[in-house]
């Protein structure tokens, strides 16, 4: 089967190396100007660079689309006639509903369109990594060519039948998480502090916090944008969220500790049912990751981000322990901690008293929550060019630190993961 990648970025190159390492013949395209480099970095892989995108859907078995996202209509426009007759066809965006509205558009009726997301970066080879293959189009066959190409490459293949139930479970996974950890980033940001400098940031579960937003903030931002604006039941997710904090910070801020106490009681008896099988993060992991010189100085913090995302899935109606099935990393740390911090009791009124009574965290936990406004906004309007813009000025903000966030977090995530 030869396979024909269009788009040769950070996972396309990924993919085209996995998949030529495998046996598979390769052939590949990308932006005229990236010719020569990419030339001389596949050609030890014997991957073929083509001229264009028409040339690869001429001659290829399976043509994977690896472009961003708000790109993939015009290259799928172009591309799209030109497709070998009966080939398999399949996106790498990790929103389906508009790639197969796209594909459905351009592409030739004779076409299986058999798409799938790499639930993981660039930094994670796809071995043993999980991947979401939904089958829409397709003969029995094609989908079995598919199953085999990337059992072949050895990665954990969980298979969705739909895609609009792929893109509910990925708004959770994803969007909402990404911006969750792009709040927490936000605000360090205004309040111009650097949080492994401060002791309310210093411990366990703040550890995973930092070097999570920093693992996000090292990426792409057109990456982080395409998933909250492109997927449609992302604004919802995000909406609740930015809801359930805000309704969580006025109850701080007006001490009303018997509702708040109750509402975040109410939460974690639903999200933290005894029938959920645990992720368990391990303590020591946790505490043995950190960029804090001074670590004896931890003060107690709120957690306001993650008792607002627990208040979140309560008022969804979301078990993410069923959502791990489309997980990707900082999903996984992300319900971790909340798991971690809602089954400590000791841990867990130390949050409640800390958001309610201690006014040294407060300006952090405003900073906060005038963050979650500001991403929900912008994805509520559909601003790609402004959720971007506001990404960029973030990451510069962290830019001395982000290569060795990205390096500990990725061991944080290889520790972990083996417990």
């Amino acid at each position: 089967m030869n396979i024909g990648i269009i788009g040769l970025g950070d996972m396309g190159r990924l993919y085209a190396k996995t998949f030529a390492a495998a046996g598979y013949p390769v052939y590949g395209c990308d932006l005229p100007a990236n010719r020569n480099k990419l030339e001389e970095e596949l050609a030890p892989y014997n991957i073929k660079i083509m001229d264009n995108g028409m040339d690869i859907s001429r001659i290829c078995d399976l043509i994977i689309y690896s472009v961003e996202a708000d790109r993939l209509a015009q290259v799928v426009a172009e591309c799209g006639s030109s497709t070998k007759y009966g080939a398999i066809v399949a996106g790498q965006t990790s929103v389906k509903t508009p790639e197969i509205e796209i594909f459905e558009k351009h592409l030739p009726a004779d076409t299986q369109i058999i798409t799938f997301h790499a639930m993981h970066g660039p930094g994670f080879q796809p071995k043993g990594q999980k991947l979401i293959l939904i089958k829409h189009r397709a003969g029995d066959e094609a989908y079995k060519r598919m199953l085999d190409l990337f059992t072949a490459i050895e990665t954990d293949i969980v298979e969705i039948a739909d895609f609009h139930e792929h893109d509910k479970i990925v708004a959770d996974t994803q969007a909402v998480t990404h911006v969750g950890f792009e709040s927490m980033g936000t605000a360090w940001k205004e309040a111009g502090f650097f949080p492994w400098e401060n002791a309310s940031y210093v411990g366990g579960i703040d550890n995973v916090k930092i070097l999570t937003t920093l693992r996000i903030f090292s990426y792409k931002a057109h990456v982080y944008a395409g998933l909250a604006i492109l997927n449609p039941y992302a604004r919802q997710q995000v909406k609740r969220y930015a809801v359930s904090e805000s309704e969580l910070f006025k109850l701080m801020i007006k001490e009303e500790e018997d509702a708040f106490r109750a509402r975040l009681y109410r939460a974690r008896d639903f999200v933290f049912h005894e029938s959920r099988k645990p992720i368990m993060l391990n303590d020591t992991v946790m505490r043995e990751f950190s960029l804090s010189q001074k670590p004896e100085l931890q003060k107690p913090n709120s957690h306001l981000s993650i008792l607002s995302m627990v208040d979140a899935w309560y008022h969804l109606g979301v078990n993410p322990y069923d959502n791990l099935i489309c997980q990707t990393p900082p999903f996984r740390l992300r319900l971790g901690i909340a798991e971690y911090l809602f089954k400590n009791e000791e841990l867990l009124e130390e949050s409640i008293k800390t958001a309610l009574y201690d006014k040294t965290i407060r300006g952090d936990d405003l900073e906060f929550h005038s963050a979650v406004r500001e991403w929900s906004a912008i994805i509520g309007y559909g601003d790609m060019e402004g959720y971007k813009k506001h990404f960029n000025e973030v990451q510069s903000f962290f830019k001395g630190r982000l290569e060795e966030g990205n390096k500990q977090s990725a061991e944080l995530i290889r520790r972990l993961m083996m417990e």
